[in-house]
Protein backbone atom coordinates (compact mmCIF):
# COMPACT_ATOMS: atom_id res chain seq x y z
CA UNK A 1 0.00 0.00 0.00
CA UNK A 2 1.56 3.61 -0.93
CA UNK A 3 2.45 5.67 1.52
CA UNK A 4 0.84 9.15 2.45
CA UNK A 5 2.84 11.94 2.34
CA UNK A 6 3.19 14.85 4.84
CA UNK A 7 4.99 18.06 3.52
CA UNK A 8 7.11 19.36 6.68
CA UNK A 9 8.21 23.31 7.16
CA UNK A 10 11.90 22.63 8.14
CA UNK A 11 14.87 24.47 9.03
CA UNK A 12 17.60 22.00 9.75
CA UNK A 13 17.20 22.64 13.44
CA UNK A 14 16.86 20.33 16.29
CA UNK A 15 13.28 20.95 16.43
CA UNK A 16 12.19 20.45 12.59
CA UNK A 17 14.81 17.28 12.48
CA UNK A 18 12.91 15.34 15.11
CA UNK A 19 9.53 16.20 13.49
CA UNK A 20 10.80 14.61 10.34
CA UNK A 21 11.29 11.54 12.02
CA UNK A 22 8.50 11.70 14.41
CA UNK A 23 5.83 11.87 11.43
CA UNK A 24 7.71 8.90 9.99
CA UNK A 25 7.84 6.76 13.06
CA UNK A 26 4.10 8.25 13.99
CA UNK A 27 1.91 8.20 10.78
CA UNK A 28 4.03 6.10 8.83
CA UNK A 29 4.03 9.45 6.51
CA UNK A 30 6.41 9.78 3.61
CA UNK A 31 8.16 13.19 4.44
CA UNK A 32 8.83 16.23 1.72
CA UNK A 33 10.99 18.98 3.79
CA UNK A 34 10.52 22.54 2.36
CA UNK A 35 13.00 24.70 3.67
CA UNK A 36 12.00 28.56 2.35
CA UNK A 37 14.63 31.26 1.73
CA UNK A 38 13.27 35.20 2.92
CA UNK A 39 16.56 36.16 3.40
CA UNK A 40 18.18 34.55 6.22
CA UNK A 41 21.58 33.35 6.04
CA UNK A 42 21.75 29.46 6.54
CA UNK A 43 23.84 26.80 4.86
CA UNK A 44 21.11 25.76 2.78
CA UNK A 45 23.11 23.13 0.76
CA UNK A 46 23.87 21.62 4.06
CA UNK A 47 19.92 22.10 5.13
CA UNK A 48 18.58 19.99 2.33
CA UNK A 49 21.35 17.05 1.94
CA UNK A 50 20.27 16.96 6.35
CA UNK A 51 16.60 16.25 5.77
CA UNK A 52 17.61 13.60 3.10
CA UNK A 53 20.02 11.96 5.61
CA UNK A 54 17.30 11.88 8.17
CA UNK A 55 14.48 10.31 5.93
CA UNK A 56 12.66 12.21 3.60
CA UNK A 57 12.14 11.19 0.44
CA UNK A 58 12.44 14.72 -1.19
CA UNK A 59 14.35 18.26 0.30
CA UNK A 60 12.72 21.47 -1.57
CA UNK A 61 15.69 24.92 -0.79
CA UNK A 62 13.44 27.56 -2.16
CA UNK A 63 14.84 31.58 -2.72
CA UNK A 64 11.36 33.33 -2.69
CA UNK A 65 13.97 36.74 -1.22
CA UNK A 66 12.59 39.00 -3.73
CA UNK A 67 9.06 37.70 -3.47
CA UNK A 68 8.86 38.33 0.49
CA UNK A 69 9.70 41.95 -0.45
CA UNK A 70 7.89 42.94 -3.36
CA UNK A 71 4.62 41.03 -2.21
CA UNK A 72 4.57 41.14 1.77
CA UNK A 73 7.16 43.48 2.75
CA UNK A 74 6.48 46.45 0.22
CA UNK A 75 2.29 46.45 0.55
CA UNK A 76 2.95 46.59 4.42
CA UNK A 77 5.15 49.69 4.08
CA UNK A 78 2.66 51.43 1.58
CA UNK A 79 -0.37 50.66 4.30
CA UNK A 80 1.99 52.10 7.08
CA UNK A 81 1.27 49.25 9.14
CA UNK A 82 2.90 49.30 12.73
CA UNK A 83 1.78 46.59 15.36
CA UNK A 84 1.17 48.56 18.92
CA UNK A 85 3.02 51.61 17.68
CA UNK A 86 6.56 49.56 17.18
CA UNK A 87 6.88 46.43 15.77
CA UNK A 88 7.40 46.32 11.58
CA UNK A 89 5.60 43.09 11.71
CA UNK A 90 8.84 41.42 10.64
CA UNK A 91 8.25 37.62 11.25
CA UNK A 92 4.40 38.28 10.89
CA UNK A 93 4.19 39.27 6.70
CA UNK A 94 6.51 35.93 6.24
CA UNK A 95 4.51 32.93 7.25
CA UNK A 96 1.83 33.79 5.11
CA UNK A 97 4.42 33.73 2.15
CA UNK A 98 5.78 30.06 3.31
CA UNK A 99 2.72 28.66 4.22
CA UNK A 100 1.38 29.79 0.76
CA UNK A 101 4.76 27.83 -0.75
CA UNK A 102 4.30 24.64 1.45
CA UNK A 103 0.38 24.05 0.25
CA UNK A 104 1.90 24.90 -3.79
CA UNK A 105 4.25 21.90 -3.18
CA UNK A 106 1.31 19.56 -1.26
CA UNK A 107 -0.65 20.34 -3.93
CA UNK A 108 1.61 19.41 -6.23
CA UNK A 109 3.23 16.61 -4.82
CA UNK A 110 -0.11 14.73 -4.09
CA UNK A 111 0.21 15.73 0.00
CA UNK A 112 -2.01 15.26 2.65
CA UNK A 113 -0.65 17.10 5.59
CA UNK A 114 0.90 20.03 6.18
CA UNK A 115 3.17 19.94 9.49
CA UNK A 116 4.95 22.63 11.39
CA UNK A 117 7.51 23.27 14.35
CA UNK A 118 5.50 26.45 16.03
CA UNK A 119 4.54 25.99 19.44
CA UNK A 120 1.03 25.76 21.25
CA UNK A 121 2.01 29.13 22.95
CA UNK A 122 3.20 31.36 19.59
CA UNK A 123 1.03 32.93 17.05
CA UNK A 124 3.55 31.17 14.10
CA UNK A 125 0.90 28.45 14.50
CA UNK A 126 -1.90 30.82 13.35
CA UNK A 127 -0.19 32.77 11.21
CA UNK A 128 0.30 28.70 9.34
CA UNK A 129 -2.73 27.26 10.15
CA UNK A 130 -5.01 30.30 9.23
CA UNK A 131 -3.41 31.24 5.76
CA UNK A 132 -3.19 27.17 5.13
CA UNK A 133 -6.79 26.50 5.79
CA UNK A 134 -7.36 30.02 3.45
CA UNK A 135 -5.39 28.54 0.48
CA UNK A 136 -6.67 25.08 0.68
CA UNK A 137 -8.82 23.71 3.58
CA UNK A 138 -8.81 20.01 2.44
CA UNK A 139 -5.15 19.73 3.54
CA UNK A 140 -4.75 18.59 7.23
CA UNK A 141 -2.36 20.42 9.86
CA UNK A 142 0.00 18.59 12.32
CA UNK A 143 1.69 20.89 14.86
CA UNK A 144 3.73 17.93 17.08
CA UNK A 145 4.38 20.54 19.63
CA UNK A 146 0.64 20.53 20.85
CA UNK A 147 -0.06 16.62 20.42
CA UNK A 148 3.44 14.93 21.05
CA UNK A 149 5.28 13.51 24.19
CA UNK A 150 7.74 15.55 24.01
CA UNK A 151 8.04 18.70 26.84
CA UNK A 152 11.48 19.99 26.20
CA UNK A 153 14.84 20.58 24.38
CA UNK A 154 16.12 17.97 26.27
CA UNK A 155 13.46 15.32 25.54
CA UNK A 156 14.14 16.32 21.78
CA UNK A 157 17.80 15.40 22.01
CA UNK A 158 16.77 12.22 23.82
CA UNK A 159 14.71 11.43 20.64
CA UNK A 160 17.39 12.91 17.92
CA UNK A 161 20.08 10.47 19.70
CA UNK A 162 17.40 7.34 19.84
CA UNK A 163 16.61 7.69 16.08
CA UNK A 164 20.34 8.41 14.84
CA UNK A 165 19.20 12.11 14.30
CA UNK A 166 22.14 14.29 13.73
CA UNK A 167 23.13 17.13 16.29
CA UNK A 168 25.35 20.02 15.58
CA UNK A 169 27.77 19.98 18.64
CA UNK A 170 27.75 23.74 19.65
CA UNK A 171 26.88 25.58 22.82
CA UNK A 172 23.55 25.86 22.93
CA UNK A 173 21.96 29.87 22.03
CA UNK A 174 20.02 31.07 25.09
CA UNK A 175 18.00 32.96 22.81
CA UNK A 176 14.98 32.25 20.15
CA UNK A 177 15.41 33.90 16.88
CA UNK A 178 14.05 34.55 13.47
CA UNK A 179 15.82 35.97 11.10
CA UNK A 180 14.93 37.15 7.66
CA UNK A 181 16.17 40.26 4.90
CA UNK A 182 13.84 42.31 6.90
CA UNK A 183 14.95 41.98 10.32
CA UNK A 184 15.87 39.74 13.24
CA UNK A 185 14.20 38.67 16.28
CA UNK A 186 15.49 37.69 19.81
CA UNK A 187 13.44 36.16 22.63
CA UNK A 188 13.69 33.65 25.78
CA UNK A 189 16.87 33.49 27.67
CA UNK A 190 17.03 36.71 30.13
CA UNK A 191 14.47 38.15 28.03
CA UNK A 192 11.53 36.37 29.97
CA UNK A 193 12.52 39.10 33.13
CA UNK A 194 11.02 42.14 31.53
CA UNK A 195 13.46 44.00 34.41
CA UNK A 196 16.54 42.61 32.73
CA UNK A 197 18.14 45.25 30.52
CA UNK A 198 18.94 43.68 27.17
CA UNK A 199 22.59 42.26 26.69
CA UNK A 200 24.35 44.62 23.33
CA UNK A 201 25.83 41.52 22.59
CA UNK A 202 22.49 40.10 21.27
CA UNK A 203 22.68 42.29 18.32
CA UNK A 204 23.85 40.74 15.04
CA UNK A 205 22.74 42.86 12.51
CA UNK A 206 23.37 46.25 14.43
CA UNK A 207 26.39 47.64 16.59
CA UNK A 208 24.99 49.12 19.57
CA UNK A 209 23.67 52.99 19.04
CA UNK A 210 27.20 53.82 21.90
CA UNK A 211 28.96 51.93 19.84
CA UNK A 212 28.52 54.08 16.27
CA UNK A 213 30.02 56.61 14.94
CA UNK A 214 30.24 60.40 16.06
CA UNK A 215 29.91 61.71 12.89
CA UNK A 216 26.13 61.31 11.33
CA UNK A 217 25.24 60.02 8.73
CA UNK A 218 23.25 60.64 5.53
CA UNK A 219 21.14 59.13 3.24
CA UNK A 220 18.56 59.50 0.14
CA UNK A 221 15.90 57.11 -0.82
CA UNK A 222 13.64 58.00 -3.19
CA UNK A 223 10.30 56.43 -4.04
CA UNK A 224 7.72 56.12 -6.84
CA UNK A 225 3.99 55.36 -6.13
CA UNK A 226 4.80 54.44 -2.78
CA UNK A 227 7.58 51.57 -3.34
CA UNK A 228 11.68 52.75 -2.67
CA UNK A 229 13.51 52.15 -6.16
CA UNK A 230 17.03 53.95 -5.14
CA UNK A 231 19.26 54.79 -2.39
CA UNK A 232 21.52 58.00 -2.96
CA UNK A 233 20.65 58.02 -6.45
CA UNK A 234 21.44 54.54 -7.52
CA UNK A 235 18.95 52.08 -8.78
CA UNK A 236 18.59 48.80 -7.34
CA UNK A 237 16.92 45.49 -6.92
CA UNK A 238 14.51 44.71 -4.32
CA UNK A 239 17.55 42.44 -2.40
CA UNK A 240 19.75 45.34 -3.08
CA UNK A 241 17.86 47.87 -1.83
CA UNK A 242 17.33 46.52 0.96
CA UNK A 243 20.81 44.56 1.51
CA UNK A 244 22.34 48.32 1.09
CA UNK A 245 19.94 50.20 3.95
CA UNK A 246 20.45 47.00 6.08
CA UNK A 247 23.97 47.81 6.22
CA UNK A 248 24.17 51.85 6.37
CA UNK A 249 21.41 51.50 9.47
CA UNK A 250 23.01 49.05 10.84
CA UNK A 251 26.21 50.62 10.98
CA UNK A 252 24.78 53.42 13.11
CA UNK A 253 22.57 51.25 15.42
CA UNK A 254 19.71 52.18 13.54
CA UNK A 255 16.13 50.18 14.36
CA UNK A 256 16.41 48.50 17.55
CA UNK A 257 13.28 47.58 19.70
CA UNK A 258 12.48 46.09 22.82
CA UNK A 259 9.13 46.14 23.55
CA UNK A 260 6.52 43.75 25.49
CA UNK A 261 3.58 42.98 22.66
CA UNK A 262 0.67 41.43 22.88
CA UNK A 263 0.45 37.86 21.18
CA UNK A 264 -2.82 36.81 19.70
CA UNK A 265 -2.59 33.76 21.82
CA UNK A 266 -3.74 35.99 24.78
CA UNK A 267 -0.36 36.46 26.61
CA UNK A 268 2.09 38.89 26.76
CA UNK A 269 5.97 38.63 25.44
CA UNK A 270 9.23 40.70 25.68
CA UNK A 271 11.26 40.67 22.37
CA UNK A 272 14.28 42.88 21.02
CA UNK A 273 13.99 43.19 17.35
CA UNK A 274 16.36 44.30 14.78
CA UNK A 275 15.00 46.47 11.58
CA UNK A 276 17.90 48.79 10.48
CA UNK A 277 16.66 49.08 6.71
CA UNK A 278 13.17 48.67 7.51
CA UNK A 279 13.07 51.17 9.78
CA UNK A 280 14.48 53.95 7.02
CA UNK A 281 11.90 52.41 4.64
CA UNK A 282 9.19 53.10 7.35
CA UNK A 283 10.65 56.45 8.47
CA UNK A 284 11.33 57.98 4.74
CA UNK A 285 7.79 56.50 4.15
CA UNK A 286 5.59 58.24 6.46
CA UNK A 287 7.87 61.69 5.74
CA UNK A 288 6.97 61.50 2.03
CA UNK A 289 3.14 60.62 2.72
CA UNK A 290 3.20 63.64 4.65
CA UNK A 291 4.05 66.10 1.87
CA UNK A 292 1.83 64.19 -0.57
CA UNK A 293 -1.30 63.42 0.96
CA UNK A 294 -4.62 65.61 2.37
CA UNK A 295 -5.37 66.20 5.45
CA UNK A 296 -8.58 63.76 5.48
CA UNK A 297 -6.42 60.67 3.35
CA UNK A 298 -3.86 60.99 5.97
CA UNK A 299 -6.35 60.56 9.22
CA UNK A 300 -8.35 58.04 7.51
CA UNK A 301 -5.20 56.04 6.47
CA UNK A 302 -3.97 56.17 9.81
CA UNK A 303 -7.12 54.11 11.21
CA UNK A 304 -6.31 51.93 7.72
CA UNK A 305 -2.62 51.33 9.15
CA UNK A 306 -4.06 50.11 12.81
CA UNK A 307 -6.68 47.83 11.23
CA UNK A 308 -3.44 46.73 8.76
CA UNK A 309 -1.07 45.88 11.13
CA UNK A 310 -3.66 43.77 13.54
CA UNK A 311 -4.49 41.39 9.92
CA UNK A 312 -0.85 40.68 9.45
CA UNK A 313 0.01 39.68 12.98
CA UNK A 314 -3.27 37.86 13.47
CA UNK A 315 -1.78 35.81 10.08
CA UNK A 316 -5.06 37.05 8.35
CA UNK A 317 -3.26 37.79 5.19
CA UNK A 318 -5.43 36.17 2.81
CA UNK A 319 -8.70 37.68 3.77
CA UNK A 320 -11.42 39.73 2.01
CA UNK A 321 -10.81 42.91 4.84
CA UNK A 322 -7.12 42.82 3.75
CA UNK A 323 -7.66 42.85 -0.06
CA UNK A 324 -9.73 45.63 0.16
CA UNK A 325 -7.36 47.53 2.24
CA UNK A 326 -5.15 47.07 -0.02
CA UNK A 327 -6.78 48.49 -2.76
CA UNK A 328 -7.90 51.59 -0.74
CA UNK A 329 -3.92 52.19 0.17
CA UNK A 330 -3.16 51.54 -3.53
CA UNK A 331 -5.21 54.85 -4.05
CA UNK A 332 -3.11 56.40 -1.73
CA UNK A 333 -0.18 55.80 -3.06
CA UNK A 334 -0.30 57.12 -6.86
CA UNK A 335 1.19 60.51 -5.89
CA UNK A 336 3.84 59.37 -3.32
CA UNK A 337 6.71 59.57 -5.60
CA UNK A 338 10.22 61.61 -4.71
CA UNK A 339 12.74 61.56 -2.26
CA UNK A 340 13.72 61.81 1.63
CA UNK A 341 16.36 62.50 3.19
CA UNK A 342 17.63 61.13 6.54
CA UNK A 343 20.08 61.63 9.24
CA UNK A 344 21.21 58.57 10.94
CA UNK A 345 23.31 59.20 14.35
CA UNK A 346 23.86 56.80 17.22
CA UNK A 347 20.47 54.80 16.98
CA UNK A 348 18.37 57.53 15.94
CA UNK A 349 16.84 58.06 12.42
CA UNK A 350 15.19 61.09 11.05
CA UNK A 351 13.87 62.79 8.26
CA UNK A 352 15.58 66.46 7.66
CA UNK A 353 14.59 67.20 3.72
CA UNK A 354 11.82 65.96 1.32
CA UNK A 355 10.85 66.89 -2.28
CA UNK A 356 7.68 65.77 -4.57
CA UNK A 357 6.35 66.43 -7.81
CA UNK A 358 3.31 65.90 -6.43
CA UNK A 359 4.07 67.63 -3.19
CA UNK A 360 1.05 69.51 -1.70
CA UNK A 361 3.46 72.20 0.05
CA UNK A 362 3.17 75.22 -1.45
CA UNK A 363 6.00 78.11 -0.36
CA UNK A 364 3.71 80.59 -2.13
CA UNK A 365 1.00 80.29 0.70
CA UNK A 366 3.06 79.07 3.41
CA UNK A 367 5.43 81.70 3.72
CA UNK A 368 6.02 84.49 6.44
CA UNK A 369 6.94 86.83 4.22
CA UNK A 370 5.24 89.04 1.97
CA UNK A 371 2.57 87.43 -0.48
CA UNK A 372 0.28 87.88 -3.50
CA UNK A 373 -1.60 84.91 -3.38
CA UNK A 374 -3.01 84.60 -0.28
CA UNK A 375 -5.67 87.16 1.72
CA UNK A 376 -5.04 87.11 5.58
CA UNK A 377 -8.77 89.01 6.04
CA UNK A 378 -10.21 85.40 4.50
CA UNK A 379 -9.25 83.76 7.70
CA UNK A 380 -11.67 85.86 9.75
CA UNK A 381 -14.63 84.27 7.72
CA UNK A 382 -13.21 80.96 8.27
CA UNK A 383 -12.89 81.26 11.71
CA UNK A 384 -16.07 82.59 12.35
CA UNK A 385 -17.99 79.52 10.61
CA UNK A 386 -15.56 77.20 11.81
CA UNK A 387 -16.39 77.94 15.58
CA UNK A 388 -19.90 78.55 15.10
CA UNK A 389 -21.18 75.72 17.02
CA UNK A 390 -18.74 77.08 19.84
CA UNK A 391 -20.00 80.36 19.49
CA UNK A 392 -24.19 79.10 19.73
CA UNK A 393 -23.48 76.76 23.04
CA UNK A 394 -21.34 79.85 24.39
CA UNK A 395 -24.39 81.90 23.51
CA UNK A 396 -26.64 78.84 24.81
CA UNK A 397 -24.78 78.68 28.57
CA UNK A 398 -24.66 82.50 28.57
CA UNK A 399 -28.30 82.97 28.33
CA UNK A 400 -29.41 80.00 30.58
CA UNK A 401 -27.01 81.75 33.31
CA UNK A 402 -28.92 84.98 32.94
CA UNK A 403 -32.03 82.99 33.26
CA UNK A 404 -30.92 81.54 36.47
CA UNK A 405 -30.00 84.81 38.15
CA UNK A 406 -32.99 86.32 36.95
CA UNK A 407 -34.98 83.24 38.98
CA UNK A 408 -32.84 83.87 42.28
CA UNK A 409 -34.09 87.49 42.07
CA UNK A 410 -37.57 86.32 41.85
CA UNK A 411 -37.46 83.91 44.67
Amino acid sequence: MEKEKVVLAYSGGLDTSVILKWLENTYQYEVIAVCINVGQEEDFDAIQQKALSTGAIKSYVLDVTEEFITDYIYPTLKAGAVYEDDYLLGTSFARPLMAKKLVEIAENEGAVAIAHGATGKGNDQVRFEASVKALNPYIKLIAPWRIWDLKSREDCIEYALKNDIPIPVTKKDIYSRDNNIWHISHEGGNLEDPWNQHDDSIYKLSVSPENAPDTPAYVEIQFETGIPVAVDGVKYSPIELLTVLNEVAGAHGVGIIDIVENRLVGMKSRGVYETPGGTLLFEAHKTLEKLTLDRATMSFKKSVSEKYAQLVYDGLWFTPLKEALDQFVDSTQQCVTGAVKLKLFKGSCSAVASTSPYSLYSEDFATFGEDDVYNQQDAEGFINLFALPLTIRALMNHNKDQKNKTDKKVI
